[in-house]
């Protein structure tokens, strides 16, 4: 069962009670991530996230981390491009001892100067392995180009240069404007009692503030643009993308089955083309990135230099079936259950359970439930396929990026033609 409280402050509180698991999920998500940061805060939001980890006034950074290893629990956070989590993962009779200790940490984090040097030395390792590792490299290529300019394009680590540029000052002054009642909220599932967490977390968010920074923002321009990046590497990796669709989309459903059968798994149609037919990739997929207002579909692939050209041809041509014919009967049954059994799959955990309760606040503000996503995913038609490939597949619209050693060979907007 479901349930949602609101605080006195507007700090709201969901749960999903699960009695048959031993284990309980809890997070406090703060509707803040690199999407709210200017050009020269990027990567602020991230560097909050590790910071509030390093010590509080009652509780060192060793203090933190034996709490939860003293009952076998797991405490960690992640920052995306909408929002940013702290979570804990613990026996259900350890709930009130994550609640109090996350809520530690998120209040009274004490952003020691010699905690925040040390610090920005990890964050600067973060990035340096994010752009040593060209397989998730290019993504951050593709989004910083495709929607250059917009905080959307921003990469989640900031760079080297504004990393070594925020102190102190900058990191309070940020969160004291974004961190603030009406953009928090707590999500726990499992082993919970709505009403118990409910007055616990009265009491100890009751005084997290309101009326913090109003946020303005728009939605990126796209720029279809081909982007061919020297880098010294045994594969060349390709990331072919255009425009997509918001979370709460009408086709949302439709792209879920899409997004599956062209490049969601091994019976996919890129990688049965692709790796299985012709042995040319060991990795392709497709994917969608979704926000509030705005989103992107892609094909990702690594291959080698001289297959490139291959790849490509294969790879448009799958795009040009779908865009033309959809999907085969079978073909579109076989997606549908593979979503859904992944989706309940999915929902066997606690820690899940807990990240769709705060997905779905943040990007519907209600509760989506399973039979809802289920009859939305059963639903879709070849019909909706093809509208929506069509809007996606259009060569005028389509970018790409090119990343490997490719001789200084240059590859242009042609490739895109037999979509013509």
């Amino acid at each position: 069962m479901i349930q949602k409280s609101v605080i006195g402050n507007g700090v709201r509180i969901l749960t999903e009670a699960m009695p048959q698991v031993v284990s309980s999920s809890i997070g406090i998500w703060v509707e803040n991530g690199s999407r709210y940061e200017e050009p020269a805060e990027n990567g602020t939001s991230h560097f909050i996230e590790h910071l509030l980890f390093k010590g509080t006034k009652k509780r060192t950074a060793a203090q933190i981390a034996e709490a939860f290893d003293a009952v076998g629990g797991v405490l960690n956070a992640f920052t995306g491009k909408e929002y940013t989590c702290y979570y804990a993962k613990v026996l259900g009779k350890d709930l009130e001892m994550a609640t109090e200790v996350l809520a530690d940490i998120f209040l009274e984090s004490v952003f020691d100067p010699a905690e925040i040097e040390r610090e920005r030395q990890v964050v600067l390792q973060e990035i340096s392995q994010a752009e040593d590792t060209p397989d998730d490299f290019i993504h951050d290529l593709f989004t910083e180009n495709f929607w250059k300019g917009h905080p959307l394009a921003l990469p989640i680590f900031g760079s080297t240069e504004t990393v070594n540029k925020i102190d102190r000052e900058q990191l309070t002054s940020f969160m004291a404007a974004r961190y603030r009642s009406s953009r928090v909220f707590i999500a726990a599932a499992g082993q919970v009692e709505h009403e118990r967490l409910t007055a616990k977390c009265a009491g100890l968010f009751g005084g997290v503030a309101g009326d913090g920074k109003v946020e303005k923002f728009s939605p990126p321009v796209d720029r279809p643009l081909v982007l061919n990046r020297e880098k010294n590497l045994e594969q060349a990796h390709i990331c072919i993308g255009g425009p997509g669709i918001s979370q709460s989309h009408r086709l949302r459903y439709a792209a879920y089955v899409l997004n599956t059968a062209l490049g969601g798994g091994m019976s996919s149609r890129l990688f049965q083309e692709v790796r299985e037919k012709r042995g040319r990739v060991y990795s392709i997929y497709s994917f969608i990135s979704s926000f509030i207002d705005s989103g992107y579909f892609g094909v990702y692939a690594g291959t080698n230099p001289e297959w490139v050209d291959e790849v490509l041809e294969v790879t448009i041509a799958e795009l040009r079936k779908v865009e033309r014919d959809g999907l085969e009967p079978a073909e579109l049954a076989r997606a549908k259950s593979q979503l859904q059994g992944n989706m309940l799959l999915g929902m066997e955990s606690t820690d899940s359970r807990m990240n769709r309760l705060a997905r779905n606040e943040i990007y519907f503000r209600r509760d989506v439930s399973m039979d809802e996503l289920s009859a939305g995913i059963e639903a879709v038609t070849n019909d909706n396929i093809v509208e929506l490939a069509s809007s996606w597949f259009q060569p005028d619209k389509l970018a790409m990026v090119l990343l490997g050693d490719l001789k200084g060979r240059k590859i242009g907007r042609d490739v895109f033609a037999p979509l013509a």
